[in-house]
């Protein structure tokens, strides 16, 4: 078939999935070449390609046949490859400092699962009254209800935290 790109193109604007097909076979290679010159490496002229062709026949309804096919398709390519890279630059902007935030949150986390780690050891050496107190304190539960569930004074419970901090204090000190 000896039927040139432009008539081709119209052809397929036209609905002529036969024309569209011929139409791609000829040109993709073309396409495919400006694609890599444009991107710099073959997994995103794939990928620009890819999205060219599936836009392709949408695109097509806008083409008048004024200028040659390959230098409207070029035309095309040129502005997807400019949307591409401005996409790529606008998420690279969103993403700068993510990875500094997560390093950051990560050795929060660290720092805060290592003096829990401490916390509980050290708890554990800590005589069985005032273990049970800080064991009922750290589940957020207040002094009178502290009394209550050990059946001892409110002012009792708070001489014992009191003496947890004094013996977490001592432990601390004897580690530096």
């Amino acid at each position: 078939m000896n039927t040139s790109e432009t008539e081709l193109a119209l052809a397929a604007a036209g609905g002529d999935a036969e024309a569209f097909a011929l139409l791609l076979e000829r040109s993709y290679d073309r396409l495919f070449g400006l694609c890599f010159r444009l991107m710099g490496s073959q997994f995103e002229a794939e990928d620009l390609c890819q999205d060219i062709c599936a836009a392709l026949p949408a695109k097509l309804a806008r083409f008048e046949g004024g200028a040659a096919f390959s230098t409207w398709l070029y035309r095309v390519a040129v502005n997807a490859a400019h949307d591409r890279r401005r996409r790529a630059a606008t998420r690279a902007k969103a993403a700068s400092g993510w990875g500094d935030w997560e390093m950051n949150r990560t050795e929060v986390n660290k720092e805060q699962a290592e003096a829990l780690d401490w916390l509980m050891q050290a708890i554990g050496g800590l005589p069985d009254d005032l273990r049970d107190t800080i064991a009922l304190v750290m589940d957020d539960l207040n002094h009178r209800e502290v009394g209550e569930v050990l059946g001892i004074s409110e002012g009792t419970v708070s001489w014992r935290m009191s003496e947890v901090k004094k013996h977490l204090k001592a432990i601390k000190e004897s580690e530096q």
